[in-house]
């Protein structure tokens, strides 16, 4: 019963499990995605049951057996503890379906390792003269009683009803079960073949819990017949090798009436051989714990299906989210050659730069005019350009904001059709939904920011360029900021989605900033020129939308846990698995 790594071999085992129970102290459900409720129900009863059995159990092989005593309502659980104790340590449900804090009770000598928190750590303690006086205590505290009616080794925990009208005690009754090295399951002839205990039986078959089944109030004359049919669903349900006790009617003059020492002394008998006999106690725990391990194999790895699940729930919101901002980048990619930007003011400020409205109405019907026109401009000095450079910026800012408030309002409808983006942006708040759903109010400033630092980068790009000795004399006849604004003009020279009599005059406008450029720069050059400050103006508007998007993926930063959790448990698992390999319990 011992190995190279202590008793039963379990040190190596134990450190397996602590490092699975770490993967688990995180919020790994935290969106409606999925059966959401169930793998929340799932996560909290793995870890209940780290916390509460295995990992106190496997430090201390050798602990006092804790016997759970379970039910239904009105099963008499509390009667019967009192009837085995020789006391009344537990008071019976008069008050349900209130919440009531559990008592456990052991021998004086084993008291110190239940208010040590050893097992259940997560319940506070009630003792001394409170907790012996039978008073309730707070819901969620667990009571210890000391009692010398019971022998060392054991302790008895009257659990609530497992199919109470108050879901906090279902869910004690549960945990607690979990925390059990052996439960005793206690019904009554009216009612052991209700649905909700046999579902908590089964659960104790699966996991290989050990059990055994107190059947009370069984009148004489059917005694044989209902303890017969109790043991067919036993079999039925696998259960059979549960030793099964009867205790029969007896007619008790008041709720406090403890059942007579006769009545309850083979289920008494029983648990004292257990608690005397070491042999029978290991083999208790180890039929326990070994069921709870081997439960592990298969909960864990379907523990991680559902964190993938709900991982991928979350990656869907935020491809979401790029997809609108990599669509938002597209719209401003079309912004800047379908020629919109050089309508309304921006045509209105060109033509003043030109010097004349007549010579844009002309390319229609005289394109041929058209070097002689951009001679006379090279050769001229040009007009001033600042009230073009002007209304260019405002168009730019402009579409940056569109495009953004148009990929944050499909961000949030792409997030409300789905439970998950719907559950999210529930629990952030109606407040920031609507803010979300447009772009942000520091959007303009950036906007402008990122628009004049672009114009002065194609600034210097012209700058640079006019320095050549060749283009030298030209550039500086006609002026860099002149330039710019041309080379400005043709980043938005093409025409698609404008009609009528502006497709000319837009057309042209890119056309004439073209060919003046080309006048001074050469064909290639303005090519590549066109190209760098189109292909700057998109990496700037870029980093705009970027931090724009943030406002969605920042709500997804850190929820349902780190992405390689599920192949953290499903890691953790196996070195679970292989630890019990090499030693067996």
């Amino acid at each position: 019963m011992t190995g190279d790594d202590g008793p039963l071999g379990t040190q190596g085992l134990l450190e397996a499990l602590q490092g699975l129970r770490r993967h688990l102290d995180q919020d790994l459900f935290p969106l409606a995605i999925g059966d959401v409720a169930a793998d929340r129900r799932m996560l909290k009863e793995l870890s209940g049951q780290l916390d509460d059995y295995l990992l106190p159990r496997l430090a201390a092989i050798d602990a006092p057996l804790l016997v759970v005593v379970g039910g239904s309502t009105g099963a008499g659980k509390s009667t019967l503890v009192n009837s085995l104790v020789g006391a009344d340590v537990t008071e019976p449900g008069v008050l349900r379906p209130t919440t009531l804090a559990p008592t456990l009770v052991a021998n004086p000598g084993d008291v110190a390792w239940f208010t040590a928190a050893h097992v259940l750590p997560g319940m506070p303690r009630m003792t001394g003269e409170g907790a012996a006086g039978g008073g309730r205590g707070e819901p969620g505290t667990l009571r210890i009683v000391a009692s010398d009616g019971l022998p060392a080794g054991l302790a008895l925990l009257d659990a609530p009803d497992v199919d109470s009208v108050v879901s906090a005690n279902r869910e004690l009754a549960a945990q607690l079960l979990a925390a059990a090295d052996l439960w005793l399951f206690v019904t009554t002839a009216a009612r052991y073949a209700d649905e909700v205990p046999w579902g908590f039986l089964r659960r104790a078959r699966e996991r290989s819990t050990a059990l055994a089944v107190i059947l009370q109030r069984v009148p004489p004359e059917a005694r044989d017949p209902v303890t017969a049919d109790l043991a067919r669903l036993l079999r039925e349900n696998g259960l059979a090798e549960a030793p099964l006790f009867t205790v029969p009617e007896l007619d008790l003059s008041s709720e406090r009436a403890r059942l007579p020492a006769p009545a309850v002394r083979p289920i008494s008998d029983w648990l004292a051989g257990l608690a005397a006999d070491a042999r029978s106690r290991a083999a208790v725990v180890r039929q326990t714990l070994t069921g709870a391990l081997d439960s592990l194999a298969v909960r864990v790895p379907e523990l991680a299906d559902r964190v993938d699940r709900q991982q991928a729930g979350i990656a869907e919101l935020r491809d979401a989210v790029d997809e609108a901002y990599a669509s938002a980048l597209s719209g401003f990619d079309e912004g800047m050659r379908d020629g919109v930007l050089l309508r309304g003011e921006v045509l209105a400020r060109w033509q003043d730069f030109i010097g004349t409205g007549d010579l844009m109405r002309s390319l229609q019907s005289r394109v041929g005019r058209l070097r002689d026109r951009v001679a006379a401009v090279i050769t001229g000095r040009p007009p001033p350009d600042r009230e073009l450079r002007v209304a260019l910026e405002t168009g730019v800012e402009a579409l940056i904001r569109a495009v953004a408030d148009g990929a944050a309002e499909r961000s949030v409808e792409s997030w409300l059709v789905r439970p998950a983006g719907r559950d999210l942006l529930e629990k952030s708040g109606v407040a920031v939904t609507g803010r979300l759903g447009r772009a942000s109010p520091e959007l303009p400033g950036r906007a402008e920011t990122a628009v004049r630092a672009w114009q002065g980068h194609v600034l210097d790009m012209v700058r640079s360029e006019g320095a050549d000795r060749r283009t030298l004399a030209r550039a500086a006849s006609f002026g860099v900021n002149s330039l710019g604004v041309l080379l400005m003009l043709a980043v938005f020279s093409a025409t698609g989605g404008i009609t009528g009599i502006e497709v000319g005059i837009a057309g042209g406008t890119g056309v004439l900033s073209q060919k003046l450029l080309e006048a001074v720069f050469g064909d290639q050059a303005v090519r590549e020129l066109t190209r760098a400050a189109r292909a700057d103006l998109r990496r700037r508007v870029g980093l705009i939308l970027d931090e724009e998007r943030v406002r969605f993926t920042s709500l997804l930063t850190g929820i349902g846990g780190a992405a390689d959790t599920a192949a953290h448990l499903r890691e953790a698992a196996g070195a679970v698995r292989r630890r019990r390999e090499r030693q067996p319990l």
